[in-house]
Parts: C-alpha cells; sequence; structure tokens
C-alpha cells in the first residue's frame, strides 16, 4: 500500500496535479483501497480537522502584515541603514544585501516574498557597481532563506500548530540561529571580497550618517520589536501579535508614511486569502493522507526503521537532515513539513530531542531547500527578478548553500545555539 500510494503521488506530481490535490486523491485512494468506500462519509470530518486549529489564524495576518510593509515602500530605509552600518567596507553592497534580509526577516517571515521585494532593488545596484549579476542574485536568493528563520515566521506558525509545539518557543528559537546565519553569510562574501577585489562602494555612492539612517528605518523595524515583545513577554498570543502587526503596518501605511490607499488594501488582502487559502487547503488534504498513514501504521513502521538503525539521537538527526536536504531539492518545503513533520517529530521526542530543536532543525532545512537547485523557489525569483538565466544563478549559489548546510550542522550537534534563548526566557 504504501509504495503503491508513494507512486500514485509521484505520477500526480509530475504530471503538474496541484500540490493539494495530489495530496488529496492519494489519501482517498489509500482510503478506498484500505476500507472500501464506507470510510468516505468521514472525509469532509477530516478535511475541516486538518484546519480546525486556532494558531493557524496567526498565518493569514502575517501574511498581510508583510504584505502591506512591502507596499508602502520600507526597502529603501531599510538598505539605507544597511547601507550606513557596513557601506565602507570592501563589498559593501554584497554585505547591505545580506543585512537588509536580516531586518525584512522580521517583518514579512516569508523568504520568496523578501527576494522579489530585496531584488528588485539591490540586483540592478549591484550590477551598476561591477559585480556579476548571477552572483548578486545569488547572495539575494541565499540570504532571503535567513527571513523564516528569524521570527515572525509563518513556516514556524504552521510546524507549531500541527506539532503541537510552543511558537513563541519556536520563535526565540530561531533568531541566534538566523543571526548567525547572516553572520556566516557575510563571512564568505567578506572572503570573495579580498579574493576578487569587490567594490568598496555604497549604493549610491556615499554612506548616510547612521544616526540618520537610523532614525528613517525606526518605524518600519518598530514592528518586530512589537511582535516579539509582545509574545515573548506575554502580553499576547502569536495570533494576537499578527493581528497586533496588521494594525501597526496600517496605521503606518495610511496616517504615517500615507502611501497605502482602499483600492491597495483591497488587492493586499486578495493575495492574503490567495496565499493563506492554498496552505490551508493543502493542510487540509494532508490530514486524510496522515490519517490513513496512521492507519496503516506507517509511521510505526519508520519509526522501527530508523530506530533500527541507531537509537543515537545524533545519529538520527543526521540521517532526518541528510533527507531533508535531498527531499527539499524537489519538493515544496510546505509539503515537506506536513507530510513529514508528524511522522518524524513523535520519534525525535521519543529519542529524548527537545521538540524546539528538532522544530528549528527542519526549519532551516527546508528553508535551505528554498535556495537549492533544481526547484528552489527563491532562485527562480532571483533569477527573473535580476534577469539571468537560473543555470548560471544555481550555479553562483552553490559556495553559499555550503555555508548554510555548515551553519545547519552546528544547529543540529549544538542544541544550545537554539535553546539557549527558549530557556533563558522560560520558553523550553
Amino acid at each position: 500500500m504504501l509504495w503503491l500510494m508513494v507512486g500514485l503521488f509521484a505520477v500526480l506530481v509530475i504530471l503538474g496535479t496541484p500540490l493539494a490535490f495530489a495530496i488529496g486523491i492519494t489519501g482517498l485512494f489509500a482510503l478506498v483501497q484500505s476500507d472500501g468506500p464506507s470510510l468516505i462519509r468521514l472525509v469532509p470530518m477530516r478535511l475541516f480537522s486538518g484546519i480546525d486549529m486556532f494558531s493557524l489564524m496567526a498565518m493569514p495576518f502575517f501574511i498581510l502584515a508583510g504584505d502591506i510593509m512591502n507596499r508602502i515602500n520600507i526597502t529603501e530605509r531599510l538598505v539605507d541603514l544597511a547601507n550606513a552600518l557596513v557601506g565602507g567596507v570592501r563589498g559593501a553592497l554584497a554585505h547591505v544585501n545580506v543585512l537588509v534580509s536580516v531586518f525584512f526577516a522580521g517583518l514579512t517571515g516569508a523568504a520568496v516574498a523578501d527576494t522579489a521585494a530585496i531584488g528588485r532593488m539591490m540586483i540592478p545596484a549591484m550590477a551598476s557597481q561591477g559585480y556579476n549579476r548571477a552572483f548578486a542574485a545569488a547572495v539575494t536568493a541565499s540570504s532571503s532563506v535567513i527571513g523564516p528563520i528569524i521570527p515572525p515566521s509563518i513556516i514556524m506558525v504552521i510546524y507549531g500548530s500541527l506539532m503541537q509545539v510552543s511558537i513563541a518557543g519556536l520563535f526565540a528559537a530561531g533568531l541566534i540561529p538566523g543571526i548567525i546565519m547572516a553572520l556566516s553569510l557575510m563571512g564568505y562574501i567578506a572572503f570573495r571580497a579580498r579574493r576578487d577585489d569587490l567594490p568598496v562602494a555604497s549604493l549610491r555612492g556615499e554612506v548616510p550618517p547612521l544616526a540618520t539612517a537610523l532614525r528613517r528605518a525606526l518605524i518600519p523595524l518598530m514592528m518586530p520589536i512589537i511582535i516579539l515583545g509582545g509574545i515573548l513577554g506575554g502580553v499576547f498570543t502569536p495570533t494576537e501579535a499578527a493581528a497586533v502587526a496588521v494594525l501597526y503596518a496600517l496605521l503606518v501605511g495610511f496616517f504615517l508614511y500615507r502611501n497605502l490607499g482602499l483600492r491597495d488594501l483591497g488587492a493586499m488582502l486578495y493575495d492574503m486569502v490567495r496565499a493563506s487559502g492554498a496552505v490551508f487547503i493543502i493542510l487540509a488534504a494532508a490530514s486524510i493522507l496522515g490519517w490513513v498513514l496512521a492507519r496503516e501504521g506507517v509511521p510505526r513502521q519508520l519509526a522501527e526503521f530508523l530506530l533500527g538503525i541507531s537509537d543515537d539521537p545524533l545519529i538520527f538527526l543526521f540521517i532526518v537532515t541528510l533527507a531533508l536536504l535531498v527531499i527539499g531539492m524537489f519538493m515544496e518545503m510546505t509539503a515537506i513539513l506536513i507530510i513529514l513533520g508528524p511522522i518524524l517529530h513523535p520519534i525525535a521526542v521519543s529519542l529524548g530531542i527537545d521538540p524546539l530543536h528538532f522544530g528549528i532543525v527542519m526549519v532551516v532545512n527546508l528553508n535551505i531547500a528554498l535556495a537549492t537547485p533544481p526547484l528552489g523557489a527563491c532562485l527562480f525569483v532571483a533569477s527573473s527578478v535580476g534577469k539571468v538565466r537560473f543555470e548560471d544563478v544555481a550555479w553562483r549559489i552553490l559556495p553559499f548553500i555550503l555555508v548554510e548546510i555548515a551553519v545547519l550542522a552546528a544547529i543540529v550537534y549544538i542544541p544550545a545555539i537554539s535553546l539557549t534563548l527558549p530557556r533563558l526566557l522560560g520558553l523550553a
């Protein structure tokens, strides 16, 4: 049965069937094969129960808040701040690119959106100063994966909701790994800057005063401070924090910057419904598949197989990390999380691995997959925005991917990287 399900799912994906329908059809096929049509009447209930989680309400709010901040043209303000911080060093614009991704991480929580917003400004600017255009696109794509690691993060909301893990704890656990990822990428850029004699010039030929740049960027940077401060301080839940983020973004756009109109709001609400609806449909369909897999004993069989290899937590984490990196090259990360998360999470907990640690390992792993060829979404967006061949970007991004995998290895084998902050805050 398991191999029939895998084969059917693979065929449907290859034929171009939308992911939600591929998952749902595979689950219905397995349901009919195992028990006949008698259980079909339970399908509507399973579809609804798959998305009947209060914490999932945070996702559309975070999507909307990030979209609003993107539309009110905050990119230039964040770029100026990054430029003021690192604009005088060799390879300045590449460093600025990474820093802007860090700032954007606290606003959008979505890597693909960050790639598009940052790439439109930074790739042409880097190319105009003599950077190889494919290298500029590679820097943009690789640094954008930091977005869902540093909170707030949409993928963390989904993971915490599915696995019943504290979303606030995941947010706290992702902060230090995200910063380490950014510093590691900047370290590699510094090495390349010396080796390849990259330009020193900043974005507009001059470095703005830090105080001026910080004052201009303070309003957008207040949003992640409000979100994280409120959640980690116990003022409100992640869902309430997401709603507050939307309210703050609306106030900034309508009354402070005054570059947001009612027509923009309608378009953004439409985009929010489309983006969150797509994820909800996948979640609902995956609940049927997960139910069937549980009835067939697949999680137990997989647990026995993995534990048969070794019951050492470090070896288990190595196997999972390697598998996710490979699977992530060919499959969308939300689908991987929804299908494999509920299977792998209980095994990890049974081996004594902290739920927050395992959650960050999965989140970082799946985010790296966004920048890995052949199907990395950030690669496609960066190549499109930068007007450069996909193959050229895929080749140039490989060293950055190796740096990110090295950081992932450190996160896997040094749990303190992800657990120190949640423990200090009493969330782990």
